[in-house]
């Protein structure tokens, strides 16, 4: 999957508030699915919808809410969150089919504030999405939501305990990694044990050693495991 190829932009047009003519504006979106079956069968949900209005792809740059649909949030995926991020003109609302161990934290890094399973996306649910997205509101299923407020929580703890080593001073991702690292494998074997690709696992174990100012990932291993870390 292509974040600047496979991912089609759809667009659906804007705003929430009443125009001078006194008739609510519609809302612009853009929709990006990897998948051509996901964006038809999205789009004509949106179509029937009066607080949306479709538009050309050449105005998908320019379309106040990005509405991302796929299976799951892989590096393209995630790239494309990034990307969309930097486009002040839009916000960006996610469908996704399951989200995997540290997707949500991807998703979130990503700055999308509202995700919609794709099991739960019928047409009320769509727009709502939509509508919060535009308005810059949250919007998360409630499990999400409970691990989110957890990983807050966590951060929190370690903001205000700053010299006390504690597991959340590494992410679970982090932390998952170092301990193949502990164990020998290199990174092709930790990027096919995790499902991600070699170059996020590089980029994982790079920031660790940054982060924590140590030498190669050996120096972070021996400090992990001297801390309690994994």
């Amino acid at each position: 999957m292509s974040a600047s190829k496979s991912h089609v932009p759809a667009t659906v047009g804007s705003g929430l508030r009443a125009s001078r003519s006194g008739r609510p504006e519609r809302v612009t979106v853009a929709v990006y699915a990897a998948d051509p079956i996901l964006r038809v069968g999205v789009v004509q949900q949106l179509r029937q919808r009066p607080e949306v209005d479709l538009s050309d792809e050449a105005d998908a740059d320019g379309a106040q809410v990005s509405l991302v649909v796929v299976d799951n949030v892989d590096d393209d995926v995630a790239a494309l969150l990034h990307r969309l991020r930097l486009n002040s003109a839009t916000r960006v609302g996610l469908v996704v089919g399951t989200l995997g161990s540290g997707a949500l934290q991807r998703v979130i890094e990503c700055g999308v504030p509202a995700v919609l399973r794709r099991a739960e996306a019928d047409q009320d649910r769509l727009v709502h999405l939509v509508l919060a997205t535009a308005n810059g509101e949250g919007v998360l299923p409630g499990d999400l939501l409970g691990k989110l407020l957890s990983h807050v929580g966590s951060l929190q703890r370690s903001a205000l305990d700053p010299h006390g080593l504690s597991l959340s001073t590494l992410t679970t991702r982090e932390a998952d990694m170092l301990r193949l690292v502990s164990e020998g494998l290199d990174t092709a074997e930790i990027a096919r044990k995790t499902a991600y690709s070699e170059r996020t696992v590089k980029n994982v174990l790079h920031e660790i050693i940054t982060r924590l100012q140590l030498r190669n990932r050996a120096h972070a291993v021996g400090y992990a495991l001297r801390n309690g870390l994994i």
